[in-house]
């Protein structure tokens, strides 16, 4: 009984130890994370990877930035600039006389349509115009018949009448032919499709043989020489434009060059599927003369000139949905971390940290910044070099090789 006692002591005082050591790796564990994590906002280099990077480092300086707002948008031009080319009377196409792409002026000829209609209201007026002929000279008698009193005034009314008759539907017959671009002499069944305005023929929807239906746009013409820009700004930055303003913006597929404007104008109400409001930009006729109507476009809108913190551009680097900078600390009087450095090697290391900043506006090769923390004035800035100490942070650290 005493042996089964001793054995049962020996068998508690086993577990007892294995659960100790357990719950020691537990906990090692669970600090580990938290040191990997303190660890990830410092980045250490030695001195031959911080010459072969080519880190150099600056100050936080004041600079006179152009604060801006960007806006995306599109080219067109004013509705009289623009023409959709329809007929007013149905007939068969006769001709086509241009292509996609050629510029016409105001009244050119651009198709022919027939129509036998015509023909007969050729012959209303012709018909109308003869009977006012006569009905004019017997007005003019009637009138001195009536006036001697030779003729009851009844007849002269009669004849007043029906020359006032004539004449209207001559008048009917004159103004529906010049209406259809047609003249009132001879007898023809052609109808001329002229067009609107001077610019450039766009889409041409007809073909030779078929039937043009009136209402249906058959041409389309543009003038681009009163070309703009439709920007969408959304209301947060409405009360910071005003006409007046300059943008600079650039084709969405063609970034290579900048273009000037001056906003004009800006809508009164909002676009119900975007929030956003119509801001209306005039470009220069001679940089406008290459566009075309409904090209993408990027645009600044800038706003005004203030003094503001600022960085060069390539000092500021993103990592997930926040911004960073690095400074470059002083050396580490930590004893735990100069032993490490003994070990590993003799060669000095230089030590990085990442500050959280919050960047504003950017131009001249320049990036204002805005530290979530209060930094020293006399911080080293890392200002070339600090997407690849990024990068060495993302991936752990350098500090751990």
């Amino acid at each position: 009984m005493k042996n089964v006692y001793n054995e049962s002591l020996r068998l508690y005082f086993i577990f007892a130890i294995l659960a100790f050591t357990i719950t020691s790796c537990n906990e090692k564990k669970a600090e580990e994370p938290q040191e990997e994590e303190k660890s990830t906002t410092e980045v250490t280099l030695t001195q031959s990877q911080y010459k072969t990077v080519g880190i150099e480092t600056g100050f936080v300086e004041e600079r006179n930035l152009n604060k801006i707002i960007k806006a995306n948008g599109y080219t067109t031009v004013p509705p009289q600039n623009s023409a959709e080319v329809s007929t007013l009377i149905g007939g068969t196409v006769k001709d086509i006389y241009v292509l996609e792409g050629t510029y016409v002026t105001k009244g050119k000829v651009l198709a022919t349509i027939q129509n036998l209609e015509v023909i007969e209201m050729q012959e209303d007026y012709h018909s109308a115009a003869a009977n006012v002929e006569y009905l004019q000279l017997e007005y003019n008698r009637q009138k001195t018949l009536s006036e001697e009193n030779v003729n009851p005034r009844k007849t002269f009314q009669e004849v007043k009448a029906r020359l006032a008759a004539e004449k209207a539907r001559a008048q009917a017959a004159k103004n529906k032919l010049e209406a259809l671009h047609v003249s009132v002499k001879g007898n023809t069944s052609l109808v001329p499709i002229t067009a609107p305005i001077s610019g450039y023929v766009g889409k041409i929807s007809i073909a030779k043989g078929a039937f043009a239906q009136t209402g249906t746009a058959l041409f389309e013409v543009v003038d681009n020489s009163q070309m703009h820009l439709d920007l969408n700004v959304y209301e947060k930055d409405l009360g910071s434009i005003s006409i007046g303003q300059v943008i600079d913006f650039v084709l969405t597929n063609q970034s290579n060059k900048s273009i000037k404007g001056k906003i004009f104008g800006i809508n009164k109400s909002f676009s119900n599927e975007s929030k956003t409001v119509a801001v209306h930009a005039k470009i220069d006729p001679a940089d406008a003369k290459d566009l075309i109507s409904g090209m993408y476009v990027s645009a600044n809108i800038n706003i005004v000139n203030a003094t503001v913190p600022a960085l060069p551009k390539d000092a500021v680097v993103r990592n997930a949905d926040k911004y960073f900078v690095f400074a470059q600390e002083e050396e580490h009087a930590n004893e735990n971390s100069k032993e490490k450095i003994k070990e590993k090697s003799t060669e000095k290391e230089i030590h990085f940290k990442a500050i959280e900043v919050i960047p504003g506006t950017t131009d001249l090769g320049f990036t204002e910044v805005k530290f979530v923390d209060k930094i020293s004035p006399d911080e080293k800035i890392v200002i070339k070099g600090a997407f690849y100490l990024l990068s060495a942070m993302k991936g752990g650290g350098e500090h751990e090789h």
